[in-house]
């Protein structure tokens, strides 16, 4: 686990960025992380080949095709990859695995990739808080819909 003495482990510090919430959630991590299964490449072509082919044919039995409804093209993609989703998503959460299995599979009686999983957390956090700081300057005009009507005037609520 991090060493609590490390300078950048200062939550206030703004090298930390979020350290204090990258603490938290390593603690977590013990009940909270699991690994799951994550079907990639050929497989997910394969899939939503699957499901395109038997969308297109289950429509035309039911007389709707590419002369019927000329836009179906995209409803039958778009179901598709719905499907596929389904079916992955439900595969994957049905084996997940717990840290401590992770750990014990590969050996890794040191917590190393705790200590990884810590590194990672912290600076996809900070990279997370810079990309919204950078876009501040563009807020206001962004939310300027979601302001009260009497803001927009610049009346007092």
């Amino acid at each position: 686990m991090p060493d609590k003495q490390r300078p950048d482990m200062d939550p206030t510090s703004p090298a930390a960025g979020g350290g204090d919430v990258t603490e938290q959630l390593i603690r977590l991590m013990s009940r909270d992380l699991v690994f799951t299964m994550t079907f990639l490449g050929e497989s997910q072509h394969r899939m939503q080949t699957h499901f395109e082919s038997f969308i297109t044919a289950s429509l035309a039995r039911a007389g709707m095709n590419q002369t019927t409804h000329p836009m179906i093209r995209l409803f039958v993609e778009r179901h598709a990859t719905l499907l596929r989703e389904f079916v992955f998503s439900g595969v994957a959460l049905s084996r997940q695995f717990g840290i401590g299995e992770i750990e014990h599979l590969i050996g890794d009686a040191s917590s190393l990739l705790r200590i990884d999983i810590w590194d990672q957390l912290r600076n996809h956090i900070e990279m997370a808080e810079t990309r919204f700081r950078a876009q501040i300057p563009d807020l206001p005009g962004q939310l300027a819909d979601f302001a009260a009507p009497d803001a927009a005037r610049g009346e007092a609520p």
